[in-house]
C-alpha cells in the first residue's frame, strides 16, 4: 500500500477529496435545498414518494463514492501517516458509514412500508433522516475535511 500512495499520491489524495465532496455535498443539497422544497407540495402522499424518490437516489449515488474514501483512507494510514488527526478523521468517518448504513436501512423499511400502504408508518420511520441524520454526517463530515486540510497544512 505504501508503494502506491508513493507513486500516486495526488490521485490517491484527489480521490479521497472528490468522494468527500460528493459525499458531503450530497446531503448538504438534499438537506438544505430539495427537502425544504418538497415541503411545500400539498399532498402528503407525493410528498412521502419524491422523499423516498430522492433519499434513494442519494444513498445510491453516494455509496461508491463512500467505498472509494473508505479505500483510499485506508492507503492513507498504510502509508505511514500517524498524526493523531487522522485517527480522528477515521473515527468521524466511521461514524458516518455507520449512519449512512443506519438511514439506508431506515429508508428501506419505510419504502416497504409506502408500498404496502402503510404510509403514517413510512414517514415516522423516514422523519429521522432528514431532521437528525443527515445533518449528523453533514456536520462530521465538515469537521473531517477540516482535520484533512490541517493534516495537508502542517
Amino acid at each position: 500500500m505504501k508503494e502506491l500512495f508513493v507513486n500516486y499520491p495526488a490521485v490517491i489524495l484527489f480521490l479521497h477529496i472528490v468522494s468527500a465532496v460528493v459525499w458531503i455535498g450530497g446531503m448538504i443539497a438534499v438537506r438544505a435545498a430539495v427537502h425544504p422544497s418538497l415541503q411545500s407540495l400539498q399532498d402528503e402522499n407525493l410528498k412521502l414518494e419524491k422523499t423516498l424518490q430522492i433519499t434513494g437516489r442519494l444513498f445510491n449515488l453516494v455509496m461508491p463514492f463512500i467505498i472509494l474514501l473508505i479505500i483510499t483512507g485506508v492507503i492513507f494510514e498504510m502509508s505511514g501517516f500517524k498524526d493523531m488527526k487522522v485517527h480522528i478523521k477515521e473515527a468521524l468517518w466511521s461514524i458516518m458509514v455507520l449512519n449512512y448504513i443506519f438511514m439506508y436501512i431506515k429508508r428501506l423499511k419505510a419504502q416497504k412500508m409506502f408500498k404496502d400502504g402503510n404510509l403514517k408508518e413510512a414517514k415516522a420511520a423516514l422523519k429521522p433522516v432528514p431532521a437528525v441524520l443527515l445533518p449528523i454526517n453533514i456536520v462530521l463530515g465538515m469537521a473531517s475535511i477540516f482535520l484533512g486540510i490541517l493534516l495537508n497544512l502542517g
